[in-house]
């Protein structure tokens, strides 16, 4: 997947293309520069490399003689590095680099740019070309017959990798062209790696049905699930029967907790024997390893969980008592009403045209503390933190969380607080059905996301619907989750504070997340990987079903499909408040080469009003075709 975006980046090796241009085919012959044939596995191995769960190669035709040149990709990082040169021998120029983007177009005038690639998870092979390319028809069908003459596979599938390509694979697949997509590779797979690393723990395997509610692991504990979970507590390592995506919760915080993490289909079938036992877990990209852990195993990895990283949080400010609005909150405000509020009010306060940002405001720390201690809840709290239990007792801290909870809920907020607060939406917001968010200072930090452990509440309607949904992310503070993570980092619970942000409510026709990194290719420095569902994209990080999945390359608005959507359901707004499951009227596409593009383009506007040595984590809405920013974040980090 390389595009015209690298092709200035190669002047470094203007030397080597002098070398071959003197004796390029010595040169070829000593270096592996290219072979015309790629007779055996063997030769594949040498001329091909891998990248995260694949194989790469590729291949040059010329269309004036029907020359194919297998080029050493671990020698010519782009098609183009080869073609300049070595086949033409030309200067790296704007006027070259122009000429030869026009084997990018539909006729070709010199070259067909192509690649090979073996799917390790699904051991298939097959050929595609860049997503920009426009390749038509006629030159898939010469491709498929020379590589079939050339190539030591037979037959291979033809991969489109945009849109515009799989247009043209309805066509060569009447002509006898097997095809196959990204989305059938994804979904094919046995196995999946989300995130690399080894461990030992207990393996506790959680039989199907089991409710999400119940579920209580130990921070030992290697956890194998059978179904998926919206979250679940720090644990040692995660393998799932069930895929999902590297965006889904509990993915990105094993990531956060630095466990290995994988999908694998057959892992109750394989491992359910080891049930209460003391294991050893590795993922890497196309493979694992489950089986009894040794004891020298179990001393150094267990050592290596117990040192867990403290995280510090920034000094709250609890006398700001202003319900601003997004507009006139900036990023430094933070302090008062959290990160969620302070990022998003950064973005509003911006202006820039075709970023929009639904209307809203912040409800600072302030009103917090004040509920918490007119109504005892405090103490409660302090009592709680200070009892032995707390700390050594899982089910007990479970337990006094969960009246923790339904108390804060309880207790009622004071009427002059919640008359100030349904003013705002009643004159500024228009009356209208808001989104409730957490925004507290214990997310978004440098080494802590802690992305999904707070909670928000979707079309809450009217005063009363406003007040039971406030208290409610309030309570989600102390989310038995959200503790555990807290615990894991070191973090003080007595310094947390939980903010809100409210915000009219878009009923969204589509809805996702987009983080401005390649995660399947990080060497993909200019794109931008973005999943999307039909209607509210509530289900999206839950990771309940495969959502659509593209990587969107900014430089040149090429679309490589990762996976589409087959969810049959969708979530829209319940008129009488709330969220309701519809059936998908949807059928097609839901990321269109447009919608990415003008979606990526609002996400480009806004990205340098923050730091980029961290990828951003943008929620997003469509609206029709109407794009809304509705949250922004820094991606997750490991944790080291």
């Amino acid at each position: 997947m390389q595009g015209r975006r690298l092709l200035w980046a190669a002047c470094a090796i203007s030397l080597v293309w002098a070398s071959l241009a003197e004796q390029p085919q010595a040169f070829a012959d000593e270096q592996r520069a290219y072979v015309r044939n790629m007779p055996d596995n063997a030769t594949w191995l040498k001329y091909s490399r891998v990248i995260g769960t694949d194989r790469f190669g590729k291949f040059i035709i010329d269309v004036k003689s029907n020359d194919i040149y297998f080029i050493d990709v671990n020698l010519f990082k782009l098609h183009a590095d080869f073609v300049l040169g070595v086949l033409l021998k030309q200067e790296w120029n704007a006027a070259n680099i122009r000429a030869y983007n026009k084997n990018y177009k539909l006729n070709k005038p010199r070259f067909i740019l192509g690649y090979l690639t073996h799917h390790l998870k699904v051991n298939k092979f097959t050929f595609a070309f860049w997503e920009g390319d426009e390749i038509g028809a006629p030159d898939v069908l010469k491709v498929f017959k020379k590589l079939n003459k050339t190539f030591f596979k037979k037959n291979l599938r033809f991969r489109p990798d945009s849109p515009m390509q799989g247009k043209v694979a309805k066509v060569v697949k009447r002509k006898g062209i097997k095809i196959i997509t990204n989305d059938q590779i994804y979904k094919a797979a046995v196995y999946q790696a989300f995130n690399k690393g080894r461990s030992v723990g207990t393996l506790r395997v959680v039989k199907k049905g089991t409710p999400f509610d119940s579920l209580l692991f130990d921070r030992h504990d290697i956890v194998l699930l059978q179904e998926t979970y919206p979250d679940i507590s720090p644990v040692s390592g995660i393998l799932s029967t069930v895929f999902s995506t590297p965006l889904a919760h509990v993915n990105l915080r094993a990531q956060a907790w630095g466990v290995p993490n994988a999908g694998y289909k057959l892992a109750y079938k394989k491992y359910a024997a080891l049930n209460g036992k003391k294991v050893y877990l590795e993922v890497k990209d196309t493979t694992h390893v489950m089986r009894l852990a040794t004891a020298a195993e179990i001393k150094e990895l267990a050592d290596k969980i117990k040192n867990t990283k403290t995280v510090k949080l920034p000094a709250a400010d609890l006398n700001n008592a202003d319900l601003a609005m997004l507009t006139k909150i900036r990023a430094h405000q933070v302090v008062s009403y959290g990160a969620k509020t302070a990022n998003l009010g950064e973005i509003a306060s911006a202006n820039l045209q075709g970023v929009n940002v639904p209307a809203g405001y912040g409800i600072p720390f302030f009103y917090y503390v004040r509920h918490m201690k007119k109504t005892g809840m405090t103490k409660r709290v302090n009592a709680m933190l200070d009892h032995p239990k707390f700390k050594t007792d899982i089910r007990w801290r479970k337990t006094e969380l969960e009246k923790l909870r339904k108390a804060i809920r309880a207790a009622p907020l004071e009427k002059a607080v919640l008359d100030a607060f349904y003013k705002r939406v009643r004159l500024k917001l228009g009356g209208k059905g808001v989104f409730v968010r957490s925004s507290t200072n214990a997310e978004d930090l440098p080494g802590f996301n802690g992305a999904g452990l707070y909670d928000t509440v979707a079309n809450a309607h009217g005063r009363q619907g406003l007040g039971d949904a406030v208290k409610k992310v309030w309570a989600s503070l102390w989310n038995f989750r959200s503790v555990e993570e807290r615990n894991l980092f070191g973090i003080d619970h007595r310094q947390v504070f939980a903010g809100v942000m409210v915000e009219i409510g878009v009923n969204a026709s589509a809805a996702g997340v987009l983080i401005t990194s390649n995660l399947y290719n990080p060497e993909e420095k200019d794109a931008f990987t973005i999943n999307a569902k039909w209607g509210l994209g509530i289900r999206v990080v839950q990771g309940s079903r495969i959502p659509e999945q593209i990587i969107f390359d900014t430089s040149n608005d090429g679309t490589k499909i990762i996976s589409r959507s087959d969810d049959p359901v969708m979530l829209v707004f319940d008129e009488k408040g709330g969220i309701r499951e519809v059936k998908n009227p949807h059928k097609g596409v839901i990321l269109t080469e447009a919608r990415a593009k003008r979606l990526s383009q609002a996400v480009m506007k806004f990205r340098p009003l923050f730091p980029t040595d961290n990828a951003l984590d943008v929620e997003w809405l469509f609206e029709g075709e109407k794009v809304w920013i509705v949250q922004s974040r820094p991606f997750v980090k490991k944790k080291k």
